[in-house]
């Protein structure tokens, strides 16, 4: 490859070599290749062993080929994010052409012993594991450092072919990107672990995650398990404020201009895994006046083993999380395809507009196909066909025949 940069030609720390030769590849092109580490004088390891973020300026592309990085247990960061991010910043330039490409077996991989896990909302040694807990003069909650992949105000990027393993909360987590691909993603979770012989529990591993203001996004080829859900959209509305806090587990804190935190024209196909935390295999959320439209989803098998199911393999809107959405906020949706192991199928804990659910087949003939989780769930203009429940003749619209109240 011409014009590309290789860490193993560089001095210091493996995180002090990495970002030494994203900089130098700003200047030549942006192409940045990370192959197997080399053993040196420091080390004989033959794998990355990171203490911080990797952090990509607009233009680069980066080559993981054939090898392993791992956060070490000094590490309280990101695998990788933009560097657009800055702790403390509250500003946050647009970027563009980000692209993260994994060729043969490229893996991302978390601590052996993770300072901290998590969302923001958890407390380490509390609500989820990490060594940091009881410590002073470190923060007792978690944030957006225990993201794995962290992209923010990023257009025109990629991710691709990655193995992620034991991710601190989220592997994967998009904030106002847009033209995007995400493709050929692997994924291995637990929600519950065993750390020095002791159970422990990891909260909020899901896999990928999109947030307020994405759009014009393709996500496909998603396998594995994760702790939490497989694949979210989770538009949630917030006020504006200051970016880069260190107490959050969003970075931007948004923008004032009406509309920009919709998060609309997403194509998700062919996800084929389950969660092993037992929630959702993919989720819509989205509240707060934030709306979520013209999303196609497509192409999902429920790979859950026996003796374990998610509340839903496909959830829209929650009560919780400040609430659901007015009628109309979610619109536009098409499912299709979808094989379910799940209690419920499709489980409708929102609203929804103007959308269709079609050919979905529940495996287990106790499961549920179409559910509204409560009988204040709105819907209008919704499009049902053929629901299958497996054991049951024709087609089958579960627990919602009596319910459904479409205006």
């Amino acid at each position: 490859m011409m014009n590309c940069t290789d860490p193993n030609d560089y001095e210091g720390s493996d995180i002090e070599r990495i970002n030494a030769a994203v900089e130098d590849a700003r200047k030549c092109g942006g192409v940045v290749r990370i192959s197997r580490r080399r053993p040196d004088a420091r080390s004989g390891r033959d794998h990355w062993l990171i203490d911080s973020a990797i952090l990509l300026p607009a233009g680069t592309v980066l080559h993981i080929v054939n090898c392993r990085i791992k956060l070490s247990d000094d590490a309280r960061d990101n695998w990788i994010r933009s560097a657009n991010c800055i702790a403390g910043d509250p500003e946050v330039g647009e970027l563009a052409g980000i692209h993260i490409i994994g060729e043969g077996c490229a893996v991302l991989e978390g601590a052996d012993h993770p300072r901290a896990t998590g969302d923001s909302g958890k407390t380490l040694g509390v609500h989820t594991y990490g060594t940091d807990a009881g410590k002073k003069d470190v923060p007792q909650k978690s944030d957006w450092r225990n993201i794995g992949i962290l992209l923010v105000k990023v257009t025109d990027f990629s991710i691709t072919n990655l193995t992620m393993v034991d991710s601190h909360a989220w592997a994967v987590s998009l904030e106002y990107c847009r033209r995007g691909l995400v493709r050929d993603l692997r994924f291995s979770s637990e929600e519950r672990v065993v750390i020095d012989g002791k159970p422990e529990m990891i909260r909020n591993r899901d896999g990928l995650d999109l947030r307020r203001g994405c759009r014009d996004i393709t996500i496909e080829n998603i396998t594995g398990h994760t702790g939490d859900d497989l694949v979210a959209l989770t538009a949630l509305g917030s006020r504006v404020r200051a970016s880069g806090l260190m107490e959050t587990f969003e970075f931007y804190g948004g923008s004032p201009e009406p509309g920009s935190a919709d998060t609309c024209n997403i194509s998700i196909r062919n996800v084929r895994g389950y969660c092993a935390g037992g929630h959702h295999i993919l989720r819509l959320l989205n509240n707060g006046g934030v709306k979520l439209h013209h999303i196609q989803i497509g192409n999902v098998m429920d790979t859950s083993p026996a003796g374990l199911q998610a509340k839903a393999a496909v959830k829209i809107g929650d009560r919780q999380y400040g609430g659901s959405s007015p009628l109309g906020d979610t619109s536009d949706i098409q499912i299709t395809a979808v094989h379910s192991r799940a209690k419920n199928a499709i489980l409708l804990g929102g609203s929804l507009k103007d959308s269709m659910i079609a050919d979905v087949l529940v495996c287990d003939s106790s499961n549920e196909g179409v559910v509204l989780q409560t009988d204040t769930v709105q819907t209008a203009g919704l499009f049902l066909d053929n629901i299958r429940i497996a054991g049951k003749g024709g087609t089958v619209v579960a627990a919602v025949s009596d319910t459904f109240k479409n205006e």
